[in-house]
């Protein structure tokens, strides 16, 4: 199954969990790089038509919830014979384990919890859905506290013509009476579930237990359920009285929304306890005294203990906590007494004989006296409820306690409301607060293999799982190229660390950025994931300042976060300078080979004779190959007897000794 795809984007992972209906495993969505839970029918229903078409229904209804309590649901579908589902991934634990952990839970911390599950069902309510399941498995604790709703695999709409018999499908310990009997459900059966649930958490253990689910089952219909505080003396008549009401068997008398609920849990966590006194006024009187606490009621000869009808409730309207406390006292005494009147003759027999068995052990004169609940009272609080009460106190031990604040009492021996003799030690330990967790060392997993990582991961008393794979081009594939928690840090031992195995990096094709300007070349280049660098080069035909080529070059590909190298115009070259012959002097025909062969361009002047002598010539010292040079020519003079006659022999002379040098060297 590890390696199943569904949908065609949906990888199929590691196993998370199992129900009744349906297998859950971790996956990952393809398409858009997130990790997902995947819920696929268990094979011996995908063929059943009517659990196929619930698997479909819970798809869609779930999928209409929108809530931040709410596991969200993003797709579903079919896949050769496999149904599945597409859920949110959650990270935590089920308050199932964590009330098995931790025992009883504060009691802010259940109204909170409570609150929250309210709030969730509220909405699944709006749209005509029941849960139907409600149970600590269902529930889901985030590390941030906050819980999430899970599992619609029971859920259906209202209207729904699906499963007409309306088997019991939920849990048993948690199931409502009337979802037992096979009666029409209603938002008031997810509360009672919830009723449960807040129940559990309070005092760390189910109302009714029993050694089959037909047993439990028939408590839910007939058995009331012991007040919490008689499990848990630490829960305050205020929550307790909001519980039961939702526990009641008759869902007339539950609250009928659970909105209603919330905002009742709302006000007990705000101190509003006139508002929540208000909303289970309606409630059968529960033992609220200490005294009472863990007593019961006492039954009349030949029958069974049971809760006042609720009518009584009434007479309570109006009243504050005290008077109510006050008239509920009065009316447990005349109850009392009129039990003991109508059970005394049945039970005058085993009074006797109870009271000679104490009168012989304790002999005649010991004085009971009843034993002071001490939880969550300080030390010092603690010593002096025990001596006033007659008692003496133990040595107190120190305890770690993850359910009571340092410094109250956690557990006492014997146990609150006892009877015992006057004078007896009572023993209670102290709080410590919660037990510190070991810290250990986040080690360096970077450029490790899994076995490598997991191994040190062992080492340091960690766990390690594996998320989803990222490329990186730093990083060989398949090596560890990230954590999620920080090498050196300091955390819980056996905290389970994720890391990230490298893909290596990914390759992208180099876009035709070859005559952009820098800006727009580089810009495009890093939009694909390349680092860019540039230098310039001149060039004839592409503009300064304009992208001439690529190193890689355009079209191929290259490692994203590799580099490439833009070469950028700067205009054609200089051209190059080379000395010029200087030629004033020599006769035109030698000037201009002398030029020529120096590959400039020598061009005589208009009206010149080519006959002549050079006597200037346009440029001089250095130009470019093939620059053009202007040479102005004269003629020799001959002479003449006119008086001039030296002068013209020098320049006949000097001429000729040119020309004569010319033809020497020519020669």
């Amino acid at each position: 199954m590890s390696a199943m795809m569904l949908g065609g984007r949906y990888q199929v992972q590691d196993k998370i969990g199992a129900g009744g209906m349906a297998t859950v495993y971790r996956g990952l969505d393809e398409v858009l790089g997130r990790t997902v839970a995947i819920k696929t029918m268990l094979p011996q229903y995908a063929n059943d038509p009517s659990f196929a078409a619930r698997f479909k229904q819970e798809a869609q209804a779930a999928a209409a919830l929108q809530s931040p309590y709410i596991v969200s649901v993003y797709d579903w579908g079919k896949d050769a014979d496999t149904y599945y589902i597409v859920m949110e991934y959650l990270r935590g634990t089920d308050l199932k384990s964590g009330i098995r952990k931790h025992g009883a839970l504060d009691c802010k911390k259940v109204a909170q919890i409570g609150s929250q599950i309210a709030q969730a069902l509220s909405v699944a309510h709006r749209h005509d859905i029941i849960h139907r399941d409600i149970k600590p498995q269902n529930i889901m604790v985030q590390p941030d506290g906050n819980i999430k709703v899970m599992d619609f695999g029971i859920a259906r709409a209202k209207n729904s013509h699906l499963t007409q018999d309306n088997s019991v499908l939920g849990t048993a310990h948690y199931v409502s009476p009337e979802q037992t009997q096979g009666k029409e459900l209603g938002p008031t059966t997810d509360i009672y579930s919830l009723g449960i649930v807040m129940y559990e958490a309070a005092t760390g253990q189910v109302p009714f237990q029993g050694d089959d689910a037909i047993s439990v089952a028939l408590k839910q219909v007939n058995e009331q359920p012991k007040p919490p505080s008689q499990l848990n003396p630490a829960v305050d008549p205020s929550l307790e009285s909001i519980i039961l009401k939702c526990m009641q068997k008759n869902p007339a008398e539950r609250f009928q929304t659970a909105d209603e609920l919330y905002r009742t849990l709302r006000d007990y966590l705000a101190g509003r306890m006139q508002a929540v006194n208000s909303a289970t006024a309606m409630l059968p009187a529960q033992p609220t005294n200490k005294l009472d606490r863990g007593a019961g009621t006492i039954p009349a000869a030949g029958g069974t203990a049971s809760m006042p009808r609720v009518e009584r409730a009434n007479r309570y309207r109006g009243q504050s906590a005290t008077e109510q406390a006050a008239e509920q006292e009065a009316e447990r005494q005349r109850k009392r007494r009129r039990n003991i009147i109508l059970g005394v003759i049945g039970g005058i027999a085993v009074l006797a004989v109870v009271i000679f068995a104490v009168t012989s052990l304790l002999g005649s004169g010991t004085t009971m006296r009843t034993v002071p609940n001490l939880i969550t009272l300080t030390q010092d609080e603690a010593i002096e409820e025990i001596e006033a009460a007659g008692f003496v106190a133990g040595t107190p031990e120190e305890v770690y306690s993850s359910s009571y604040p340092e410094g109250q009492v956690c557990e006492q021996d014997p146990r609150a409301y006892r009877e015992m003799p006057e004078g007896s030690t009572i023993n209670f330990k102290v709080s410590k607060g919660e037990e510190p967790v070991e810290q250990t060392s986040v080690p360096d997993l970077t450029n490790k293999t899994e076995e490598e990582a997991q191994a040190l991961l062992a080492e340091a008393n960690l766990k390690g799982r594996a998320g989803e794979e990222r490329e990186d081009a730093n990083i060989e594939q398949g090596l560890i190229c990230d954590q999620d928690y920080d090498p050196g840090s300091s955390v819980d031992v056996g905290t389970t660390i994720t890391y990230y195995v490298s893909s290596g990096s990914g390759q992208e094709v180099i876009p035709n950025v070859e005559g952009d300007d820098e800006s727009t070349a580089r810009s495009r280049l890093e939009s694909a994931g390349f680092v860019v660098s540039s230098q310039t080069s001149n060039s004839d035909t592409v503009a300064e300042g304009h992208v001439i080529y690529t190193t890689p070059g355009v079209g191929e590909t290259a490692d994203v976060g590799s580099t490439v190298t833009i070469y950028v115009s700067s205009g054609p070259a200089a051209p190059k300078e080379y000395d010029v012959q200087y030629v004033v002097g020599w006769t035109y025909a030698e000037a201009y080979a002398a030029l020529t062969n120096q590959g400039f361009s020598p061009v005589l002047a208009t009206g010149n004779s080519a006959e002549g002598i050079v006597s200037s010539q346009s440029v001089t010292g250095t130009a470019p190959k093939g620059a053009e040079i202007v040479l102005t020519t004269r003629t020799p003079d001959t002479g003449s007897g006119d008086g001039e006659g030296t002068d013209g022999e020098t320049e006949g002379n000097g001429a000729q000794g040119i020309t004569g040098l010319s033809a020497n060297t020519g020669a």
